[in-house]
C-alpha cells in the first residue's frame, strides 16, 4: 500500500475510534475494531471507492455492530459484569467536544444507558449526535431506511433524556465544589454529612474491583453513603491489593468529574460522578486492572493537581 493511501487511513483513525469507542464502550475493543479497518483498507481496491471517510466508516460501524451481536459480547454484558472504560480528559479516543451533545455522548452515564438500546439504535444514536451525520447518510452507513433510522434516533433520545432530567447539568467549576465536599465528607466519618450531598434518587455502580462477577449496585440515600464510606476506608488488605496507601486526586474522566486513586504513578481506581441540582446524582467506581489500562497510559503522560486527599 503507498504512503498517499497510508496518510489517508491515518488522518481518519481518531475519528474511527472516537465512533469505536462511543460504540462499544471499550478502548481496547475500539483499538481493534479499528485496526481491523485498516486491514480491510490495506486489502480492498481503493480506486473504485468514491469517497473514503464514507466507506471507512462504514465498515468501522458494522465491525463494531459485529462485535456487539456476538454471542459473547451479549453474555459478558449481559452478565452485568460490564461498565465503560473511562479516558483521561484529553484522550483523543473521546473525541468531537463541540457541542453539549457530543460531550453528552461520551459519558459513562450515557454509555451505559445506551447498553439497554438494540446495536443499531445505539450506532444511530451515535452517528446523529456524535457526529452529526444525516439520517440519509445514516441509512446508507447501516443499509437501513432513511425512516427507520428517524425512529431510532427518537428513541435513544427520549431514554437519554430521561436520564438528563434525572441528572441535570453541571457548571464544572460547580461540579468540582461537590466533588470536594464529598471527599470531605467521606474523610470525617459522619454518614449524614455523605447522604445531604446525594439526591434522592442517586444510584452507585462498581465493578467490585473485578473481583465480583456482577456489577454491584446501590439505591437510596443511605446504602450509597455506607457504600462510599466503606469504599474509601483504608484496611490492610485493600493496601495490598492496591501496593500502598493511595492519594486522591479530582480530575476529569469522559466529561464528568472524577476522583482517582494513585499509588505512587499508577492509577488503582476512579469513581466518576454525575452532578445534578448541586448534588451526587449518580456514582460509577471502577478499579478493574484491565479496564484502566489507557487511563494508566494516559496518566503516567498527565500533569494533575495536588491530590485533594490521602487515604484515611
Amino acid at each position: 500500500m503507498d504512503s498517499a493511501a497510508v496518510d489517508r487511513f491515518e488522518a481518519s483513525r481518531n475519528r474511527l475510534a472516537s465512533l469505536a469507542y462511543r460504540l462499544l464502550g471499550s478502548a481496547a475493543d475500539a483499538e481493534d475494531a479499528v485496526q481491523d479497518t485498516f486491514l480491510r483498507w490495506q486489502a480492498t481496491d481503493r480506486e473504485r471507492i468514491e469517497v473514503p471517510e464514507a466507506w471507512l466508516t462504514k465498515v468501522v460501524t458494522n465491525l463494531c455492530l459485529d462485535r456487539l451481536r456476538s454471542a459473547q459480547a451479549r453474555h459478558e454484558r449481559a452478565a452485568g459484569a460490564w461498565l465503560p472504560e473511562p479516558l483521561l480528559e484529553g484522550d483523543p479516543m473521546l473525541g468531537p467536544a463541540d457541542t453539549f451533545e457530543q460531550r453528552e455522548s461520551v459519558s459513562l452515564a450515557v454509555l451505559t444507558l445506551l447498553e439497554r438500546l438494540s446495536p443499531v439504535e445505539r450506532a444511530v444514536y451515535v452517528l446523529r449526535e456524535a457526529f452529526s451525520y444525516s439520517h440519509a447518510e445514516i441509512a446508507g452507513l447501516l443499509d437501513i431506511i432513511e425512516s427507520a433510522s428517524q425512529q431510532h434516533v427518537h428513541r435513544a433520545r427520549t431514554r437519554v433524556a430521561a436520564e438528563r432530567r434525572r441528572g441535570g447539568r453541571a457548571d464544572p467549576a460547580a461540579a468540582r465544589r461537590v466533588v470536594e465536599e464529598f471527599l470531605a465528607a467521606a474523610a470525617s466519618g459522619r454518614t449524614e454529612r455523605l447522604v445531604a450531598l446525594l439526591t434522592d434518587d442517586v444510584t452507585a455502580v462498581s465493578d467490585g474491583a473485578g473481583l465480583s462477577s456482577r456489577l454491584l449496585r446501590y439505591r437510596t440515600r443511605e446504602r450509597v453513603a455506607s457504600y462510599v464510606r466503606i469504599g474509601f476506608r483504608m484496611t490492610p488488605a485493600k493496601r495490598r491489593l492496591a501496593g500502598g496507601s493511595p492519594a486522591f486526586h479530582i480530575a476529569v474522566v469522559n466529561g464528568s468529574p472524577a476522583v482517582l486513586a494513585v499509588v505512587g504513578s499508577r492509577v488503582v481506581g476512579a469513581v466518576a460522578f454525575g452532578i445534578g441540582d448541586g448534588k451526587v446524582a449518580a456514582l460509577y467506581g471502577i478499579a478493574a486492572t484491565e479496564r484502566l489500562t489507557r487511563l494508566n497510559d494516559a496518566w503516567r503522560q498527565y500533569a494533575p493537581d495536588a491530590p485533594v486527599a490521602h487515604s484515611w
